[in-house]
């Protein structure tokens, strides 16, 4: 059973990956990040967050090393 500490709130969330709240809202809406929701409210897992910023840093060391070569 998931804990309370696994799943973000949209707050909680922007202070887990320093962003602002609405910029969570932004990217969310976008499909930029992977969320669902709870009546009205967004809810992020924790792990399919880290995940996501895993996903994130190896795109963007695949974008660089390609840049350089």
């Amino acid at each position: 059973m998931a804990h309370e500490e696994d799943v973000f709130t949209v707050p909680e969330l922007a202070n887990y990956l320093r962003m602002k709240p609405i910029t969570i809202y932004k990217h969310v809406a976008g499909g930029k990040l992977p969320g669902f929701k709870v009546g009205s409210q967004w809810r992020f897992k924790r792990k399919t967050i880290d995940s996501w910023i895993e996903e994130q840093e190896r795109s963007s060391f695949k974008a660089r090393s390609v840049k350089k070569n």
